[in-house]
């Protein structure tokens, strides 16, 4: 465990001029967004406005610049992602590829692949999805089925990933998949592969969720040739590489800043004259906001460092999360006013929209017991 997680962190002096930069960007780009649709924010996809972050420097922030990035360490990419979350901004395509899967590729892949995935990433051109749950797996990562095995100089693959965010409209999925055979350990003989989604033999089919959208995927894998070059690190060390990626998931501002868009609207609704409860629980709401805010920065320097805090990005996810799905909870507390899917004042329907969406946000990226799990082992108690 180390010594560093939570300790107090600032944003550098070097990386926050650029907020006022990218507010400035986003309050014409944004001018005519809904409050509504700005609750659809890292689950709501443009492509151009990927493209047009591309444009301005803002994707691949930490990436050095041979691949088209900026070099701009990690401090400077949370100041970009944590203002395009509270201005509710459509960023679902580029999301996971800017957030993990180029940092991925960029620590385990060949220098090959870092050549023909990085500059798209960069660009806001290239999206991934991540391929890791199943069916009949639940959150237990490391009881996946789905095998690749060796045909020739490449490999073949079959099985069946679920709950797939996004993968209808990226180009790439990170796999994790079986390629040993009896391992020792459950924990063992898993890699991770670099798999072009329009190969032959690969089906997507969308899951519509309560509110409608279909961010969510089945994809199935029937006899697909892959490539030698598709396989990404070391062949059987899928698990150990996947841990490390994790962190990058579980520790980000959206992880407590998916319902920000709520808390808009309900100090909005409220106005500039609450009541005692209202102004106590307001106050309640933005102290763990901005706790959550020094955990999650204080994840980031790790990060920076070069460490895998996996236990504390997993604390970051777990109280992140229930921090989310408490702000419904809180605006129905203080206002009298129900949730409208169908039109209705702002607050109403964004009310609504979060009320169906709130109860995903403990299971995707890891549910609560088994990130419970993870902080216990990080904190030598199991």
């Amino acid at each position: 465990m180390s010594t560093h997680a939570f300790r107090y962190n600032r944003i550098p002096p070097n990386a926050e001029p650029l907020r006022e930069q990218v507010r400035g960007f986003l309050a014409e780009a944004l001018k005519d967004r809904s409050p509504l649709q700005r609750a659809d924010s890292w689950m709501g996809a443009d492509p151009e406005f990927s493209r047009e972050l591309g444009r301005r420097g803002w994707l691949g922030m930490a990436l050095p610049r041979r691949y088209g990035g900026a070099e701009a360490g990690p401090f400077a990419r949370y100041v970009v992602i944590e203002e395009l979350l509270v201005a509710g901004a459509p960023v679902s395509a580029h999301w996971i590829a800017d957030r993990q899967s180029g940092p991925l590729i960029l620590r385990y892949g060949t220098e090959a692949q870092r050549d023909k995935y990085l500059p798209g990433i960069c660009r806001g051109e290239r999206y991934f999805c991540i391929g890791m749950s199943e069916p009949n797996s639940g959150s237990d990562l490391a009881s996946i089925r789905t095998r690749a095995q060796r045909r020739g100089d490449g490999w073949v693959l079959n099985g069946h990933k679920l709950w797939t965010t996004n993968a209808h409209y990226s180009q790439s999925m990170i796999a994790l998949v079986r390629t040993g055979e009896k391992p020792a350990s459950r924990h063992e003989g898993m890699s991770q592969f670099i798999i072009d989604l329009k190969s032959p033999g690969i089906t997507i089919r969308p899951i519509r969720d309560l509110a409608g959208g279909e961010h969510f995927n089945e994809v199935y894998f029937d006899d697909v040739q892959l490539g030698a070059d598709a396989l990404i690190g070391t062949e059987g060390q899928g698990w150990a590489q996947v841990t490390a990626e994790l962190a990058f998931e579980r520790s980000g501002p959206e992880r407590f800043l998916s319902s920000i868009a709520l808390l808009h609207t309900l100090i909005d609704a409220i106005g500039k004259h609450p009541d005692a409860l209202q102004a106590r629980e307001i106050g309640r709401l933005a102290a763990r906001l901005f706790t959550l805010r020094q955990m999650s920065l204080s994840v980031t320097a790790e990060l920076a460092a070069g460490n895998n805090p996996a236990w504390a990005a997993s604390c970051v996810k777990d109280l992140g999360t229930q921090f989310e799905q408490d702000i419904p909870e809180v605006a129905q507390l203080l206002l009298d006013l129900p949730p409208s899917a169908g039109g209705g004042s702002d607050h109403a329907q964004v009310l609504a929209y979060l009320m169906q969406m709130a109860p995903s946000f403990s299971l995707r990226g890891g549910t609560r017991e088994i990130l419970r799990g993870i902080i216990a082992r990080g904190l030598g108690l199991r």
